[in-house]
Order: structure tokens, then sequence, then C-alpha cells
């Protein structure tokens, strides 16, 4: 029978993984990554979006583990349409962007870091669900961190193949992926948003959260 550390390792670097190729993470990265035609770079991309969700995740999760903390609906609900926000603005900013405009090295950083304010409390919520000890836990975070970071750099560069192949040849090609993932981040953030609002009922007076 394998000892809880080693668990909270395999688990945690297993779903870290999987975390990475969530709907929404996948859209925000792919409106950032659209016009990279490096490999190299859209693997460092990722790799920003994972250190930024990482760090959120551990700081928030983490203090979240040592202190037992419990998040209200409301405030959990807040979190996640901070994301819906972010993906719309997101996909604007895509949209206005120019080809010959100068790629922004913080911006995948930034939208890691709400990634992971948003989602801490529904990964703390499996960690405290599936391993006792606050130790353990913390080793899982930390782990599930270092997947979503490799995960993401997987992505990132698979997302960046089209450009990466058609290369300087196919300009128009690269202003499509650009227009579409614009679009699809502004459709993606405002259904968020309607859940949350409508069904999760952020601004009700009871409101219920369903962390993911």
């Amino acid at each position: 029978m394998l000892q809880p550390p080693i668990t909270a390792i395999i688990l945690g670097a297993l779903l870290g993984l999987r975390h990475a190729t969530d709907a929404d993470h996948v859209v925000a990265v792919t409106a950032i990554v659209a016009r990279e035609r490096s490999l190299a770079r859209a693997a460092g991309i990722g790799a920003l979006w994972g250190i930024g969700h990482t760090l959120t995740l551990l700081v928030v999760g983490g203090t979240i583990v040592a202190f037992r903390l419990v998040i209200p609906p409301r405030i959990g609900l807040g979190l996640e349409f901070s994301v819906a926000l972010m993906l719309i603005t997101l996909g604007f900013t895509t949209l206005r962007a120019r080809d010959d405009a100068p790629r922004a090295t913080i911006r995948p950083f930034l939208v890691g870091l709400v990634h992971g304010l948003a989602g801490s409390a529904a990964v703390v919520l499996l960690v405290l669900a599936t391993i006792r000890g606050t130790v353990a836990s913390l080793v899982y975070l930390f782990v599930f961190g270092l997947g979503t970071i490799l995960g993401m750099m997987v992505v990132t560069m698979l997302l960046a193949v089209p450009a990466w192949y058609a290369g300087a040849r196919v300009m128009r090609f690269q202003s499509r992926i650009r227009l579409v993932a614009g679009a699809l981040n502004i459709v993606v953030g405002l259904l968020l948003a309607r859940e949350l609002i409508v069904d999760g009922g952020l601004f009700a007076e009871i409101p219920t959260w369903d962390p993911r």
C-alpha cells in the first residue's frame, strides 16, 4: 500500500497534468499563443501561465489547508467570476491587437494568477477529501502545481504548431487564428458569467456554489 506522501505526489502530478487541459485554461492561453511561431516561446508562455497559477494555488490553497478555512459560497463564486471577466477582457484585447504588436510577456503570468486564485478552492476541497495530514496536503499542492506547469507547456506548444508550420508564408492564417481565439474567449467568458449569475446566484440572497 502506498504511503500518504507518495500517494500525494502521484495523485498531484497526474491531476495537475489533467488540470492544465481544462476548457477555460486552454481557451485563455489560445488567445495568448495564437500569434506564436516559435515552439520554444510557446512553451515559455505555458510555463509562465503555470507559474502564476501555481503561485496563487500555493499561497491561497496552502493557507486554506494549514488553517482549515471554509470559503463562503459568494466568495467562491466571485473568484470564478473574475475568471469570466478576465476571459472577456482577454478576448477583446486579442481581437484589437495588431499582427505586428509586441508580445506581452507578463500577460500569461497574470492570467495564470487569476486562474489559480479561482481554482484554489476546488483543488483544496479535493485535497481535504482524499488526503489526511497537513504536510501531505501541502506536498500534493506543490506537485499539482508542477504538473500543471508541465501540462500547460505541452498544451501551448501544441497550440502553436499550426502557426509554426505555416510560418511567415501564411500571415493571413495567423490572423484568422487570433480572431477565432479572441471570439472564443469572449463567448466562453460570457457563458461562464451567465452560469455563475443565473445558476449559481452570485448576486442572489442565497448563492449556490459548486467548486470545480
